[in-house]
């Protein structure tokens, strides 16, 4: 997929998250959980192509990103900040099938998850995603 297309892909998981947040974490953590997700998964691929790293043909799936193994498997070349890119991105995919069918969770556990993605966030956006 091309960059253009991920990029509004990205843009409205910001948008979806942003809205959840305003209404509420509690009531929206099914969708905090999938699009902090997906949104991840966006801007990795986003950063892995404008470094020339990823073929645009490939699409990271999700489900690759919250096994170390598979990660490493799939993304063996390295990458700016790769370490803690790949922590944080593991540690929303630990969460999200809670957050998405689980039980509802407290409070403190999603907003967890939104600093973790914030921290996500500003990595990106110092290695050179300017749309965030």
């Amino acid at each position: 997929m091309k960059i253009e297309a991920h990029l509004k892909n990205l843009k409205e998981s910001l948008e979806v998250i942003e809205e959840s947040i305003e209404k509420g974490l509690i009531e929206r953590q099914r969708t905090i959980g999938f699009h902090t997700s997906t949104a991840a998964a966006e801007m990795l691929e986003i950063l892995l192509h404008k470094l020339n790293l990823l073929d645009t043909s490939i699409i990271i799936k999700h489900e690759w990103l919250k096994s170390k193994n598979t990660i490493e498997e799939k993304l063996p070349f390295d990458f700016p900040k790769k370490k803690d890119v790949l922590d944080l991105i593991l540690k929303i995919e630990e969460k999200r099938n809670a957050l998405c069918y689980g039980k509802p969770q407290e409070k403190d556990v999603i907003q967890e998850i939104i600093n973790d993605f914030n921290k996500l966030k500003k990595i990106f956006k110092e290695a050179g995603i300017n749309e965030l």
